[in-house]
């Protein structure tokens, strides 16, 4: 539709005589010819508004001014106001059917920027059933049929119901006279990084807090961040301790626009550092961190994809540097184009832009969610009125779940394009999470230790999420909802932190914060193994102990002169000496799993106290249960 409205005014008085009947251009009073001509040079320089009134005026000299309704259409369906330009179509059909025909291509367009689908649908089937149209004009009108049928079935298939498209502009702490975009928030949804087109030049980032429900006014982000470069395309890490982000021309480029990071310190934000060789002599950008912060999400244009810009994801090393980036494959990349790529708090939903998968015309926004073999799922369009045929940008969605924020231009915008917020529809969520955060320490000296952080579905024995911790040992882990985890700490020189977490019935978006104290490796320090699992009066290990016993091997193996004693104990109830049987085997049960690992009997040791040693009163369930445990205890080194 660019310049729809130029394209027709000069021609349209030159061949529209070939049109005989209803509408007579000859016939148009040369007052509003002359008027017509003036609006064209107000078009020519963009000046729809005045050119609009020039047409309005033309058409009170001649009401059946058909060309006049058309190119007024034509200037409105530019500014994308598009029940105006619906309407003056009409009223040039209203004047000749015959000679509209050739417009039902542009009316159909603005039908469908309304919603209308059915309409546009009935108007580009009218549109193609022209004789004889040009290979342009049937290629166009074709691909509009198969977007407008699109839309159709896919109202159909998923009927909106109740569901109310509502975007609310964050306001004027946010958005100001010039553009804003690409909002990034942090896991608490209390710290929202976006950029701003500063001077409608220079793009540096401004952040914002929310306190009691209220956004602060925004202020660029502190320290050496921003500078008289342009930084975009920006993702704050959950944590928000991470900023990566897209550079453009900086002077240690591999190529035009490169990924960088800058991590936040007390001093503000670190100076950027180019992420590597992570970046080529092509166009990399809108990189997305995962959870995690283990793998990165970003779009690049680099040869090897399947189409000209694809979605790639880097993983990071054990050494901090990032992995070769691998290509997403053909259920996200297409022939097309995909970007802005955005990985959720539950690590397995991706948002991205595509013009490659079939949808509603240009850019439109696709959620895809990561399976059980890791491969991602069938990309699904997030459908009307969030996509619409205009081209979408970048989409994040809160860790709730439900709260998106996206950049539009919008009525009531301040200028340019604004941040606003709105609320998804049910079938296009994601997985609602849970966080967890604390600090890992010494548990003698007190102080914060880096450490490496794992979450683990005891059901499938999944590793589902592995951090480390930052220098001072805080950390910060989101995990979907409905599952029962297994959570693990380590670190060299220390004895692991082993804790079971039975979250499946806890409600969703809660916080935890748990600090956890590490127990160097010296005689006669203990842990208890807390995700060892037995049936009831039974020694037979569970399937769901086997996370927990390998990361006893591991620290065995890894120190090879370390001797351990694994002591069980039971409750009270039922006979002593049962007991005292009863903890003794399931002892031994993991000695023996670890001497099946291979490690040396001479290494380990075991014995049984059954109640006799009790950490809790049992007088109640809760405190039965914490006293049927098994332990570790360090005997020589």
């Amino acid at each position: 539709m660019k310049n729809i409205c130029i394209i027709l005014l000069p021609v349209i008085m030159a061949v529209s005589g070939t049109y005989a009947q209803g509408y007579d251009p000859d016939k148009v009073p040369k007052k509003a010819q002359t008027l017509y001509q003036q609006a064209y040079e107000k078009a020519r320089n963009e000046n729809y508004r005045a050119a609009i009134q020039l047409l309005q005026d033309a058409v009170k000299v001649d009401s059946r001014f058909a060309d006049a309704y058309l190119s007024i259409a034509g200037m409105y369906s530019e500014m994308k106001q598009y029940e105006e330009a619906i309407v003056h179509y009409e009223k040039a059909r209203a004047i000749d059917a015959e000679y509209f025909k050739d417009y039902n291509l542009p009316y159909s367009i603005n039908l469908a920027g309304k919603g209308q689908f059915e309409k546009a649908l009935a108007a580009i089937n009218e549109f193609l059933s022209i004789p004889n149209l040009n290979e342009t004009s049937r290629k166009a009108g074709e691909y509009r049929r198969k977007t407008y049928q699109f839309a159709i079935d896919y109202t159909n298939s998923r009927p909106l119901n109740n569901y109310r498209f509502e975007p609310t502009n964050l306001g004027d702490s946010i958005n100001s006279e010039h553009s804003e975009y690409f909002p990034a928030i942090t896991i608490d949804n209390d710290e929202l990084v976006f950029t701003r087109r500063v001077n409608y030049i220079n793009e540096d980032f401004y952040s914002a807090r929310r306190e009691n429900g209220v956004w602060r006014k925004a202020t660029p982000l502190a320290g050496n961040i921003n500078t008289n470069m342009n930084e975009g395309a920006q993702n704050i890490s959950q944590d928000g301790q991470w900023l990566v982000f897209t550079g453009c021309n900086f002077p240690n480029a591999y190529g035009s626009c490169d990924l960088y990071i800058s991590y936040y310190t007390p001093n503000g934000w670190s100076e950027p550092e180019n992420l590597g060789r992570i970046n080529t002599d092509s166009w990399e950008s809108a990189p997305s961190l995962s959870p995690d912060k283990r793998d990165l999400y970003f779009a690049s244009s680099r040869p090897g994809g399947y189409g000209g810009v694809d979605i790639y994801v880097s993983r990071r090393l054990p050494n901090g540097r990032w992995s070769e980036p691998e290509n997403l494959g053909p259920e996200i990349n297409t022939i097309g184009d995909e970007g802005c790529p955005f990985i959720h708090a539950d690590n397995q939903t991706l948002y991205f832009t595509s013009n490659g998968h079939l949808g509603y015309g240009g850019d439109d926004l696709y959620m895809a969610k990561k399976q059980a073999d890791g491969k991602w799922g069938k990309a699904i369009n997030l459908g009307y009125p969030i996509n619409t045929i205009e081209n979408e940008g970048s989409l994040v969605v809160a860790a709730d779940g439900k709260t998106a924020y996206y950049a539009s231009d919008r009525a009531d915008s301040r200028g340019g394009l604004d941040i606003y917020t709105f609320e998804l529809r049910d079938d296009v969520r994601p997985a609602r999470t849970l966080w967890v955060k604390g600090k890992v320490y010494d548990i003698k000296t007190s102080r914060g230790l880096p450490s490496a952080v794992e979450l683990t579905d005891l059901s499938t024995r999944q590793l589902l999420s592995k951090v480390q911790t930052d220098e001072t040992g805080n950390y910060l882990i989101t995990l979907p909802v409905g599952k029962d985890y297994a959570f693990t700490v380590s670190r060299k020189g220390y004895l692991y932190f082993s804790e079971n977490f039975p979250l499946s019935e806890k409600a969703p978006d809660s916080a935890y914060k748990i600090d956890i104290p590490l127990q160097p490796i010296e005689e006669n320090a203990t842990i208890v193994l807390k995700n060892i699992f037995f049936d009831v009066n039974k020694f037979e290990l569970k399937p769901e102990s086997t996370t927990e016993l390998d990361n006893v091997f591991i620290l065995m193996r890894d120190n090879p002169t370390l001797k351990i004693q694994i002591n069980g104990h039971t409750d009270n109830v039922g006979k002593d000496e049962d007991n005292l049987t009863l903890s003794n085997n399931r002892a031994q049960a993991v000695v023996k799993y670890l001497v099946s690992k291979g490690i040396a009997a001479n290494r380990l040791s075991h014995k049984g106290f059954g109640a006799s040693q009790p950490v809790a009163d049992n007088s109640t369930e809760e405190g039965r249960a914490q006293n049927r445990r098994t332990e570790l205890k360090v005997v020589g080194q």
